[in-house]
């Protein structure tokens, strides 16, 4: 895949550009601010966008407004943002046009290379991949939500593994549950969601993830 990397510390934008390079993987551009980032999906048209949220000049959500500026520009860019913290907004941000190929992770808590590559890899497929904290966030400023209080702490698990990205097999062998009891979870939850079940995976990430951040939008 060609990649377009965004990363204002050096240290780690050298790392990140050795490991994907290290996987086969094209760095046509590796930049440290937003103007350069801008620049650099202009020119590339990448198959897949690497960006931190916190980029100079601003050192707020520079890198993020430039990525979505060129997902509105090019639909469907696949874009994987990485952060330091935790950020509602960034999240509905990022799921707002209901297109997928989007993913957030938090930096301190990719524990290998084979996770962040399969992250890559999804999102560049078109998938949606959020850290399960995020979910989490989601989940607890929606806690009080009539919907959600209805779910039992059970379907809460589901609920945020499904989030994830996971499938109903994935979660079955996550939980030890089989996975036609995965399914009856999974069909509850949209029941008390109001949601439409999909076997999609990435729409029905989207669609919760829609629901839990109260856009309604999948």
């Amino acid at each position: 895949m060609r990649v377009v990397l965004a990363e204002d510390l050096y240290l780690l934008r050298d790392g990140l550009s050795l490991l994907l390079g290290a996987h086969g993987h094209e760095i046509v551009a590796a930049v440290g601010s937003g103007p350069e980032l801008a620049a650099a999906l202009a020119e590339h048209r990448p198959d897949v966008a690497v960006v931190d949220v916190r980029l100079p000049p601003t050192f707020t959500d520079e890198g993020l407004q430039v990525a979505l500026a060129a997902r509105r520009a090019r639909p469907g860019l696949p874009v994987l943002v990485l952060s330091q913290h935790v950020e509602q907004l960034y999240a509905r941000e990022l799921i707002a046009d209901g297109a997928g190929a989007v993913g957030y992770l938090l930096k301190d808590r990719v524990s290998n290379a084979g996770q962040f590559m399969d992250a890559l890899r999804t999102v560049a497929s078109g998938g949606t991949v959020m850290d399960p904290q995020v979910i989490t966030r989601l989940l607890a400023r929606n806690a009080d939500d009539r919907p959600l209080a209805l779910l039992t702490p059970r379907e809460r698990e589901v609920l945020a593994m499904m989030a994830e990205g996971r499938s109903n097999a994935a979660i079955a062998q996550r939980l030890h549950f089989s996975e036609g009891a995965v399914s009856k979870h999974t069909s509850g939850i949209f029941a008390k969601l109001g949601l439409g079940a999909s076997d999609d995976d990435n729409r029905r990430v989207l669609a919760v993830l829609a629901y839990l951040d109260g856009t309604r939008s999948a």
